[in-house]
C-alpha cells in the first residue's frame, strides 16, 4: 500500500495521543511511505512551539528530532512540482483549506497514493473530495 501521511498525523508517532496506535499499524502495513517535502519543517515548528510552551524539554526534542530524521530517510520525499502546484490551486479553490494542507493533499494525488492519512478535518474533506482514500486519526467530533 502506497501511504502518504500529513504532518499532523506523523506527529502522533513522536507524541502519544489519540490515533498514535492506528498510525503505527498503518506505517507497519505500508509497502511505501511518502511524505511531502514540507513535513519536516512543519513538525520541527510544532516541536519548537511545544518547547516554548514548556511541554517539551531540549533533551526530548533532540531525541524526537533524531527519530523524525531517521524516519524521513526511509520515506519517499514528494517534491513541489508544477503539477503539485496545479493540484493545490484546484484544492484551494474548491475547499476550505490552508495552503500547506493543500500541498500535502496535492502531493498524495500526484503520487497516486493508495491511502492519505490526516488528523485535520478540513484536509480530510478536501482529500475525499479529490478522490483519495483517507484515514482520519483524530477524535471524532462530539466526543
Amino acid at each position: 500500500m502506497k501511504l502518504v501521511v500529513d504532518s499532523s498525523s506523523l506527529a502522533k508517532r513522536y507524541v502519544q495521543e489519540f490515533g498514535s496506535e492506528k498510525l503505527e499499524h498503518l506505517l507497519q502495513n505500508a509497502s511505501e511511505l511518502a511524505l511531502c517535502i514540507i513535513l519536516v519543517p512543519e513538525l520541527v515548528s510544532g516541536l519548537n512551539r511545544r518547547i516554548r510552551e514548556g511541554a517539551l524539554d531540549q533533551k526530548n526534542y533532540r531525541v524526537v528530532k533524531k527519530q523524525l530524521l531517521n524516519d524521513v530517510r526511509d520515506a519517499v520525499i514528494l517534491q513541489i512540482t508544477p503539477s503539485v502546484i496545479s493540484h493545490s490551486v484546484k484544492l484551494l479553490e474548491n475547499n476550505v483549506l490552508r495552503a500547506m494542507d493543500a500541498l500535502h493533499v496535492a502531493c498524495a494525488l500526484e503520487w497516486k497514493a493508495d491511502l492519505f492519512v490526516t488528523s485535520d478535518r478540513r484536509q480530510l474533506i478536501a482529500a475525499q473530495n479529490a478522490g483519495l482514500r483517507t484515514e482520519y486519526l483524530s477524535i471524532p467530533e462530539g466526543h
